[in-house]
């Protein structure tokens, strides 16, 4: 059987002739401009790549749009809304502070990419700049911008995804109840969860526990 794996970069640019397109390299720039701070105070959510010791991982953001802050042209503010208490973006970040993001906004078609690196501070003054329904983030992720640019909507056209004729019925995919009982019922080392409780009790735990 011919082996068909790409493993070097001239087998990779075999497969993609064509040069850069001139734009591809000029939207990219080392901090945030009017217009992508445009972008970023539009966008309601965000993934949030690390790297830790354990491997990559992303993890979703999502707050009022404008919940990350553009300090400077160089700098992202952004405040960690009460969550399940994992801690694996904040454990990666003390362990390799390089990120990346992808910021959405429904409705608009191109994503912005932003990489950096990212600290952690609790410092009360920052963290009372994103006091949220009384209630303060226990800590404020500061971003120094390295490089930020917008990706096509290409992805997005192609997914259809603002497009809220193509919602999914969520009664056609498991819920995490049952996700969970499923799991807990293969592990013998695990009590089982109740999965029809845990669904019942979710909507309001999350708007109980949002900020």
């Amino acid at each position: 059987m011919p082996d068909h794996s790409i493993t070097s970069l001239d087998a990779l640019a075999r497969l993609y002739p064509n040069p850069i397109a001139p734009a591809s390299i000029a939207k990219e720039i080392d901090h945030v401009d009017e217009h992508y701070a445009a972008l970023i105070a539009a966008s309601p959510f965000f993934v949030l790549a690390t790297n830790g010791p354990e491997g990559l991982d992303c993890s979703p953001r999502g707050d009022q749009p404008g919940f990350v802050t553009v300090k400077d042209a160089k700098t992202l503010l952004i405040p960690d809304r009460k969550g399940n208490n994992r801690l694996d973006s904040l454990k990666n970040i003390l362990f390799d502070d390089r990120i990346g993001m992808l910021f959405l906004i429904p409705g608009y078609g191109e994503t912005l990419r932003v990489n950096g690196r990212a600290t952690l501070s609790s410092d009360p003054g920052l963290c009372g700049q994103f006091e949220m329904a009384g209630k303060l983030p226990a800590c404020v992720i500061v971003v120094k911008v390295e490089a930020a640019y917008f990706q096509c909507s290409r992805a997005v056209v192609r997914g259809d995804l603002w497009n809220p004729g193509k919602h999914v019925d969520r009664r056609t995919l498991p819920s995490a109840g049952q996700i969970l009982q499923g799991i807990t019922e293969r592990n013998a080392a695990i009590e089982t969860f109740d999965g029809e409780a845990y669904d019942k009790a979710l909507p309001e735990r999350v708007k109980a526990t949002l900020y």
